[in-house]
């Protein structure tokens, strides 16, 4: 069983995704229940599928110092940098601790790979890389934080998390872990990921993509809409934000049981829920709110639905929000963390989006409209390929100091 782990003080985060830019964005889209989702219009080839494309990225927007990691998800991430302050409160936080002193810990699935697509379609008459992509900067995993790190001016650890679909949710429990050991003072986390072909038509390819726009825990759901995003999160010590909401727990586990598909029994779900409540030191009737993984595939959503009925009481409530953002995948972790964030500050439940007749597995825990209620204990719960889970426990100050 593990044990309680200290708060940390969330004292910035930002999301951009298809519904916008920043957080008044999204909470007007989480309000409205508007979706982002539009036919996909992104693929080098017809693909007929919904995606949640970000919108004016498609040129360059980097300052001349970064024009070297120009590529669509630097491009992204940069622009995620500038939304709610949260560049200004990184810099701060960097001349406050010391540029070696803050940890950068960013989840990707794909990084820049639609930089290498490109490249690859663009080849010269040599067949070598056309030279404006001749940039090694934009061909590697570890892109996007080698990317943030130079924009923000950071010395100190900085990691890529790639474990699919749970990459920027874990990023969250890798800093905790710096932070308790003493290495940093505080650290950034979250993930970017971006529409390329290698995931729209890898996807297809393994039957997982809708035609239509996704709807989660529908009776005839039949897949995922893939989106794009970029989220941003500051963790400090909670004695430097008394006043900020809290990360207080969190739970990981690996099922080891298939590739691509879950548990059948969500065991290892179940122990990541569980195990992020121990360390948080609160019980399932404690939970006010679940941001659910509920990516409208036929396995997931099942195993989710049974497992949430099951597990908590019917006050808790518990929703999807992908049909308004599409699946972002590695960026997944950090755009729902920040829509539970928001869900706490704004006492607003969203409502289960794309929905129209409710699978039978799901119990009366699912808010399938939007609810006006208190939220001091929020989960957000990721699931990735490989059979790696984890929920994020997020907490208000008066539940845990």
């Amino acid at each position: 069983m593990p044990y309680p782990i200290p708060a940390l003080a969330i004292t910035a985060f930002t999301a951009t995704s298809a519904l916008g830019r920043g957080l008044d964005s999204h909470r007007d889209a989480l309000a409205s229940g508007r979706s982002g989702l539009r036919p996909n219009d992104f693929s080098s080839e017809p693909l007929p599928c919904w995606i949640g494309r970000v919108d004016g990225i498609e040129q360059p927007v980097l300052p001349d110092a970064l024009a070297a990691w120009d590529c669509r998800n630097n491009r992204l991430a940069w622009v995620g940098l500038q939304q709610d302050g949260f560049l200004e409160a990184a810099q701060t936080a960097r001349d406050h601790y010391g540029p070696t002193r803050v940890a950068l810990v960013l989840g990707t699935s794909t990084a820049s790979v639609g930089a290498t697509e490109e490249a690859y379609r663009r080849l010269d008459e040599t067949g070598r890389i056309p030279a404006d992509l001749r940039r090694r900067a934009i061909h590697s995993p570890d892109s996007l934080s080698g990317f943030v790190a130079k924009a923000l001016g950071l010395t100190g650890p900085a990691l890529t998390v790639s474990t699919a679909c749970s990459s920027s949710a874990k990023a969250f429990a890798h800093a905790e872990r710096m932070m308790r050991l003493g290495l940093v003072d505080a650290a950034i986390v979250g993930g970017v990921d971006t529409l390329c072909d290698s995931t729209l038509f890898g996807f297809n390819a393994l039957e997982l993509i809708s035609p239509e726009p996704c709807r989660p825990f529908d009776r005839a759901r039949n897949g995922i809409s893939i989106g794009e995003a970029a989220g941003f999160a500051l963790l400090e010590r909670a004695d430097m934000a008394p006043q900020a909401p809290r990360l207080v727990g969190y739970g990981e586990s690996s099922d080891a049981h298939h590739m691509s598909t879950p548990h059948p029994q969500g065991l290892g779900a179940e122990l990541a829920m569980r195990d992020a409540l121990a360390r948080a030191g609160l019980e399932p009737a404690h939970v006010d709110y679940i941001n659910l993984h509920g990516t409208a595939s036929h396995k997931n959503d099942e195993v989710e639905a049974q497992l949430i009925s099951r597990a908590f009481p019917a006050s808790t409530r518990a929703s999807s929000t992908k049909a308004l953002t599409g699946h972002t995948l590695g960026a997944a972790g950090i755009v729902e963390a920040v829509i539970a964030l928001l869900a706490m500050r704004e006492s607003n439940v969203p409502g289960n989006a794309g929905c129209v007749d409710p699978d039978a597995d799901c119990g009366p825990q699912w808010a399938w409209q939007r609810e006006q209620r208190s939220i001091n204990v929020a989960l957000s719960n990721s699931f990735g390929f490989g059979g790696n889970n984890i929920c994020l426990a997020f907490a208000g100050v008066e539940q845990r100091a």
